[in-house]
């Protein structure tokens, strides 16, 4: 699989983005998705996950939740970040990374999965 992440830019306080991560070559729902971010000086978090086990769960950070949300679109083969009233805390590389959709988002291994190259969101006023 491929992951190609867009969307990414510079907005204001309280602005929002959208981002989306393609997936190219296969569907959507073959994989367990999740969204990672890396502040400048800052390890990195994982945003958001994504998994199709047992039925279906949506995951956030504490850090993003009520403000982040991640969908699926089968008809785009993307899996979609929208980021609402944005903080200059969110400023990071975001990138979407993928396991195969038997994983749960509690095993999701970064160092198993399938990255996109990023894309920057800078939040600043």
């Amino acid at each position: 699989v491929q992951l190609q992440a867009s969307g990414g830019g510079s907005v204001q306080p309280g602005g929002s983005l959208r981002l989306s991560c393609a997936v190219l070559k296969f569907n959507v729902d073959d994989y367990t998705i999740a969204w990672f971010r890396q502040a400048p000086g800052k390890g990195r978090e994982r945003v958001s996950c994504d998994t199709l086990v047992g039925g279906g769960s949506t995951y956030y950070a504490d850090s993003v939740k009520g403000r982040f949300t991640l969908s699926r679109d089968n008809a785009r083969h993307t899996v979609d970040l929208q980021m609402n009233d944005l903080k200059p805390e969110d400023t990071a590389v975001y990138s979407c990374a993928a396991v195969p959709r038997y994983y749960h988002c509690s095993e999701f291994s970064a160092d198993r999965a399938t990255w996109g190259r990023g894309t920057l969101v800078t939040v600043s006023s």
